[in-house]
């Protein structure tokens, strides 16, 4: 949840926006409205908008989307010039100017970090070198996704070979709007490419700097594992695997898996060094109750995974104490409040000794606490910072990843925590309540855990 208590003298500074694109988007919104009206008072007595109007009301509000991403772009490259104006005008150093600001952009939009700072990077490039872009966007002849490619592919250009590929992309509209998402990213790439290869070749070698594995969750207690590779290792590695299914396949598989699955279970082979469906020996911290563990239905919790089911959880550990020649099942008995809580811990050192950093890491669910963030916690940090007289205890720590616990010490950003039993906290846990530069408020309640009540 978010508020204002900016306050100051005189009214705020206009946008980046005319007062025509104020009135087209109020007279399509106008217009649109009461067709919206009759689609939900429709009834069999009254049927509302025939199938083309439907089809046409569609393509107007697709058309207000892009055009409302526009305005955003426009709005946000605005806020941006005047934050590094503002603080090249204190004598901010130039590469400290603009330091949190991706992350007010995504609390406000109600996204991450990592998203805030792709808007605020693309608001930046449409706006000072590719007005053609810009202009098609705000028309709303241009979603806000296929804008992003075209930065994308022209991000590794110089400014003025931007603004060429620019207007050379936007010579015939009607071209442009024909294409798919492939063919939009085919064309660009081979205009940048003809102004300057050199800067594309460079690209792609970077780009090799850049490969990582990572995880993330997906439905049905399941996770996406993925790999950004270069392509010739990314190839070798998908036949590889493909060879292994196909000759599993071959000599008739006991299991009845397809070639998929096969390939899935050689990964984990490969990765681990143990069957896939043998239980990795690795730390799976898993958080449930007592009367979960007992066969109620109460869901259990995975740190930067999320819920999932109580059976799922007693299946896992099943398996785990049925495992022959593995090293147990280690319990680490944390106990909860009736509201999903855990109970406190303290420590008077500096930095959270291992014990209750991973008390804090699990009492966030191994997510980062700030609003809207879904990165994995890479640390723990003080709300209030010690040098501050911040204390090393449950409430004054949260988890955070890297970049939240960077922008958070950005200059106009404040933090408090509200404990338990705070008269000012809306639910009974450690809130984190945080201050932008611009005076707009946010607060992060802790995620709930599984409990009894």
């Amino acid at each position: 949840m978010s508020s204002t208590d900016a306050t100051g003298p005189g009214a705020p500074p206009a946008v980046a926006l005319s007062a025509a694109d104020v009135g087209a988007m109020r007279r399509l919104l106008e217009r649109l409205d009461p067709g919206l009206r009759v689609v939900e008072g429709a009834d069999a007595q009254r049927p509302g908008l025939s199938e083309a109007e439907c089809i046409d009301l569609l393509r107007e509000l697709e058309d207000l989307k892009a055009a409302a991403a526009g305005a955003q772009a426009a709005v946000t490259a605005h806020l941006s010039r005047l934050r590094l104006d503002a603080e090249q005008g204190a004598g901010v150093a130039a590469d400290r100017r603009g330091r949190g600001l991706a992350s007010e952009v995504a609390l406000a939009r109600r996204l991450s970090p990592h998203h805030g700072g792709r808007h605020l990077g693309m608001a930046r490039a449409l706006r000072e070198d590719m007005p053609c872009t810009l202009a098609a966007l705000r028309r709303g002849e241009l979603s806000e996704w296929r804008a992003t490619l075209l930065v994308r592919e022209s991000i590794c250009l110089g400014a003025e070979e931007r603004r060429a590929l620019d207007a050379e992309l936007w010579q015939d509209p009607a071209r442009v709007a024909g294409m798919g998402d492939r063919q939009l990213v085919a064309e660009a790439k081979r205009v940048a490419y003809r102004l300057d290869p050199h800067s594309v070749v460079d690209r792609a070698a970077r780009a090799e700097r850049e490969r990582f594995v990572g995880i993330r969750p997906a439905p049905d207690t399941m996770a996406y594992l993925t790999a950004l590779l270069p392509v010739a290792q990314a190839v070798a590695a998908h036949a590889s695997l493909g060879a292994a299914a196909d000759s599993a396949r071959a000599a008739g598989d006991e299991r009845g898996r397809g070639r998929g699955q096969i390939m899935a279970d050689a990964l984990v082979a490969r990765l681990t060094g143990s069957d896939a469906e043998v239980p990795a020996r690795v730390h799976l911290q898993l958080v449930m109750t007592d009367q979960s563990l007992a066969g109620g239905d109460e869901p259990a919790s995975v740190p930067e995974h999320g819920t999932v089911p109580a059976g799922w959880a007693r299946e896992l550990l099943r398996r785990a104490l049925a495992d022959e020649g593995g090293c147990g099942v280690w319990v680490r008995r944390l106990l909860t409040d009736p509201v999903g809580h855990l109970v406190a811990m303290e420590s008077r050192a500096r930095h959270a000794p291992p014990g209750l950093a991973h008390y804090i890491a699990t009492r966030d669910a191994g997510r980062c606490r700030t609003p809207h963030c879904d990165a994995p916690v890479r640390h723990i940090d003080h709300v209030v910072d010690h040098a501050k007289g911040g204390a090393t205890d449950e409430a004054n720590l949260g988890g955070r990843c890297e970049r939240c616990n960077q922008d958070k010490a950005a200059p106009g950003w404040r933090s408090l925590p509200l404990g338990r039993g705070d008269p000012s906290a809306p639910r009974a846990g450690p809130l984190i309540r945080t201050r932008t530069p611009t005076g707009h408020v946010h607060t992060s309640p802790p995620p709930r855990l599984p409990h009894a009540g």
